[in-house]
């Protein structure tokens, strides 16, 4: 696991905050499903509150483990599906850093000890929970939330059945008190706890028409097609025809110098050209689209992962593109094409395999004041190139007309 931390602002007074908890939904500005970037704009929006932020990963198999956002000063983890980098959990690690309002009434922080009794009190009536009796943990579970409860090992043998009786107090008069709370997408009847139950947690389903993770395919020398909008954006578009299909840019920047033109045999432009080239950022799609500074056509699309360890990470959504390689006559394939497709899970050996080895890669580093990611690799093939990073994601797919 990587660990990357944010700024702290040294005058916040340590103690517990107080966020609405909305079970099955969220707690604070925080709510399951939303993408891992309106997370990250929540806490840049409260730098007073989060001051303190770990953002976790496992670097060498990104989409192995979630990518996790911790807030260690306040005893919480947000934990996001690597794959559609949603939030599918809510983890309450320390519940005496954290107080919760529920309806009108608090629980947890140094003030009100989240008991067995408090939170049966506060929440009401449910099933039995759940023993593991190798951890020593009682669970209780409601719609969409759960409270993690340890049991002392004098009092283990209270509890020989996998869903036991309620704990409400001990022997010797004394209620446990909760260690863990999970929320989670309460639209189903997974029960969400701590070890093996943390896996049952899933990604809530996106709205139908969402836009978020729309597909976009690739025509390798054509164009892209958005496939739920419908929108096919071909090489050549001018920037009016972006606008009318995609809307409004979210940024607009001057392509300063055109660093690869003295790998260009062909173009007689001196290194220290100025490009007078320019992009339309779509944030929101993972896209940049790169117009000719003369033509103003489309010459370029720009491709983004958002993976974890990359220096653009949090800069753009994922853009969930499929590239389909075309067989030896340009056509592309039609029977079998799942082993001609390339998206962001592709790994750079699976590429070579479709695409064939392309040799060396040429290096691509901004220095480790700018990037302390490392330096990635980039690999060129007719029409498409891709950004490498060192664990054999890809980052960046660039597409152009050869």
């Amino acid at each position: 696991m990587l660990q990357r931390p944010r700024r702290r602002c040294e005058s916040t007074a340590m103690g517990a905050i107080v966020l609405d908890l909305r079970p099955g939904l969220g707690i604070g500005p925080f709510s399951l499903g939303m993408p891992i970037c309106e997370a990250f704009a929540q806490i840049e929006n409260q730098p007073n509150i989060y001051d303190v932020v770990h953002v976790k990963y496992f670097d060498e198999e990104p989409l192995k483990m979630d990518i996790v956002i911790s807030f260690p000063d306040h005893g919480f983890h947000l934990r996001f599906d690597p794959w559609s980098q949603r939030l599918r959990l809510i983890e309450i690690f320390d519940i005496k850093r954290l107080q919760m309002r529920y309806a009108t009434s608090l629980i947890g922080g140094p003030s009100s000890l989240a008991t067995f009794i408090a939170v049966y009190a506060l929440f009401g009536p449910t099933f039995p929970g759940i023993y593991d009796k190798d951890r020593g943990v009682y669970t209780l579970f409601y719609p969409g939330l759960s409270f993690a409860f340890p049991i002392p090992t004098q009092y283990t043998e209270c509890f020989h059945e996998a869903e036991a009786g309620l704990p409400l107090e001990f022997p010797d008069g004394t209620t446990p008190v909760t260690c863990r709370v999970c929320i989670y997408d309460g639209s189903t009847d997974s029960k969400v706890g701590v070890g093996s139950l943390m896996k049952k947690a899933s990604v809530p389903p996106l709205p139908a028409g969402s836009l978020y993770m729309e597909e976009v395919h690739v025509k390798l020398g054509e164009e892209i097609w958005f496939t739920v909008r419908g929108q096919h954006i071909p090489f050549g578009a001018s920037p009016q025809d972006v606008w009318t299909d995609l809307g409004r840019p979210c940024g607009i920047h001057q392509k300063q110098v055109d660093q690869m033109v003295i790998h260009s045999a062909s173009d007689p432009r001196p290194r220290t050209t100025i490009c007078g080239d320019y992009f339309y950022n779509y944030f929101t799609c993972g896209v940049d689209i790169l117009f000719d500074g003369q033509t103003h056509k489309i010459k370029k699309f720009v491709l983004h992962t958002n993976y974890p360890g990359h220096a653009d990470f949090n800069s753009y959504m994922k853009c969930n593109f499929v590239i389909y390689s075309p067989d030896s006559e340009g056509n592309q394939p039609e029977a079998d094409p799942s082993r001609h497709r390339i998206t962001p899970s592709t790994q750079w050996d699976q590429v070579k395999e479709i695409l064939g080895d392309c040799g060396r890669g040429a290096i691509q580093t901004q220095g480790s004041a700018s990037n302390p990611f490392g330096s990635t690799f980039v690999y060129g093939y007719p029409n498409i190139a891709f950004e490498v990073m060192k664990n054999g994601y890809i980052a960046t797919v660039t597409l152009f007309k050869s």
